[in-house]
């Protein structure tokens, strides 16, 4: 089975994917940072991709690629087993400023061109869950969900979507997101095709998390409690002002199941954030207290502050981008982002790279570390995802 992978960031998906047996055959990312990461990852590391030679091995703008490239794209038509994707959420997210105007909302239009133009025998996009809320502006409603489902169905797919938690699926986080699958129509190919795949998805679920040796719900204790700070710590050239971590005793099939392919005693990107002795004390008691985000901001009379104290027993909530969201469960400190990674189901030989942190008006601009961990599909859901699809191809071809 192959693939295209739009709106890829730095690989979470296309990691999932490939880890399922799916081969990559080009990946389109914006922004020169993830692609970065992606690169490094699945283009030198491991050679995931047959790259196609008019596309040069660098990030680019869908609208661009559809622009300059659409003699090179019709090539594949009917050739391309799997366009998958999801376009950015910013505009959408109940989490962040909704506007219907965000210009980053008509990216959809452009990964329905490139169905389209492709016509793949499947299709698997996702947002987040306000994607499924109507947007009403002076008594009108549009919903972007219902105009997506229409347009591919006009242009011959069998489609259905759920929005999904990922912590069902082994990933130690609430993240609920909209998964849509569509199947082109064809013969062999049965009219609840779409339907099938979340149905086959949660009757596969215990079976794939049982062959990773992981369960089906981790907390965050599972996840990153190797990772503490009381393991000790150690100098960069590189980072000179900052401290790294190391690693303590694997304590759970998850932290197992995550070093497994891990030749060293120094995580990637395990870097931690020099807090000040008032925002350490703050945290401290933070933590001792076990706060609420409201409780937070009125203990020390903040203004803004969505901060979350993570209880080591549970899942974490979403992950941002914005890694002062979070304190961790013992330690008065935020995350790493080797700790992010760990949350999003990234195996610890995924390395990232870039700046670790931006702000102000370079946000708009720059993708550092947190930034790509935080957009990211997690690769656990990508790789169940992806084997699924694989044996729906099967069926149908024979």
């Amino acid at each position: 089975m192959n693939c295209i992978d739009l709106f890829s960031g730095c690989g979470g998906l296309t990691l999932g994917l490939s880890r399922a047996g799916i081969r990559g055959i080009f990946a389109v990312e914006k922004s020169p940072d993830a692609f970065l990461t992606l690169q490094h990852n699945l283009m030198i590391k491991k050679t995931h991709f047959d790259w196609p030679d008019w596309l040069e091995k660098k990030s680019h703008d869908i609208n661009v690629l559809l622009e300059e490239h659409k003699s090179d794209l019709l090539r594949y038509q009917g050739k391309v087993d799997l366009l998958a994707g999801g376009p950015p959420c910013q505009g959408f997210s109940l989490a962040g400023r909704r506007k219907k105007s965000d210009k980053r909302n008509s990216l959809v239009d452009s990964y329905i061109k490139m169905v389209e133009i492709i016509q793949p025998s499947f299709i698997l996009l996702e947002n987040v869950r306000g994607f499924t809320v109507p947007f009403v502006t002076n008594g009108k409603e549009t919903q972007y969900s219902s105009d997506v489902v229409r347009k591919l169905k006009d242009l011959g797919y069998y489609v259905d979507f759920k929005l999904i938690d990922f912590a069902e699926f082994g990933v130690p986080q609430h993240r609920t997101r909209f998964i849509l699958v569509g199947v082109r129509k064809k013969n062999g190919v049965p009219n609840n095709a779409a339907k099938e795949f979340f149905s086959k998805l949660y009757a596969k679920k215990d079976e794939f998390l049982k062959l990773k040796g992981i369960l089906a719900t981790n907390s965050v204790r599972d996840a990153i409690g190797d990772l503490l700070l009381s393991n000790g710590t150690y100098s960069s050239d590189e980072f000179p002002r900052f401290q790294f971590g190391k690693y303590g005793k694997t304590e759970t099939p998850y932290q197992k199941l995550m070093r497994a392919d891990t030749k060293t005693d120094f995580p990637d990107s395990h870097r931690f954030a020099r807090h000040n002795d008032a925002i350490t004390t703050r945290f401290s008691i933070a933590i001792k207290e076990q706060l609420s985000s409201a409780a937070y901001r009125s203990r020390f009379d903040l203004k803004k502050s969505s901060t979350k104290c993570l209880n080591s027993e549970l899942p974490t909530p979403t992950l941002t981008t914005l890694p002062d969201d979070y304190i961790h469960y013992s330690e008065p400190r935020i995350l790493t982002v080797r700790e992010y990674a760990r949350i999003q189901s990234f195996p610890d030989d995924f390395v990232f790279l870039g700046k670790y942190t931006t702000g102000g008006k370079r946000r708009v601009l720059e993708v550092p570390r947190y930034s790509q961990i935080g957009n990211a599909i997690p690769p656990l859901f990508g790789e169940i995802a992806g084997c699924v699809l694989m044996e729906m191809k099967n069926a149908y071809n024979n």
